[in-house]
């Protein structure tokens, strides 16, 4: 059975999980200038699609800028902190590693 979700139709605090069971995947929705704080997912593969906007990702020890319609591979094992350059809206893909 296919599933098939609006990303704008998803509300709350900025994260909505589209899917239930792996991969897990997110949409992100960031103010201009929100962060979110240093975090990790170990033992996961990320893809983070922006989707609208241009986000600083700060990755380890690297920062990378994504604008709408970059898409980034990276590895969960690391400190990761998402800040939005503008309203932003991405889309993460977590899989096991």
């Amino acid at each position: 059975m296919s599933e098939v979700v609006h990303l704008p139709d998803l509300d709350g605090d900025g994260r909505g999980v589209l899917f239930e069971g792996a991969p897990k995947t997110v949409r992100l929705a960031l103010d201009a200038g929100d962060r979110v704080p240093p975090h990790q997912h170990p033992d996961r593969e990320i893809v983070c699609y922006v989707v609208d906007g241009e986000i600083e990702m700060t990755l380890g020890d690297e920062t990378v800028e994504l604008a709408a319609g970059d898409a980034a591979r990276f590895s969960g094992d690391q400190d990761i902190s998402p800040r939005a350059r503008e309203d932003s809206v991405a889309l993460l893909v977590l899989a096991e590693g």
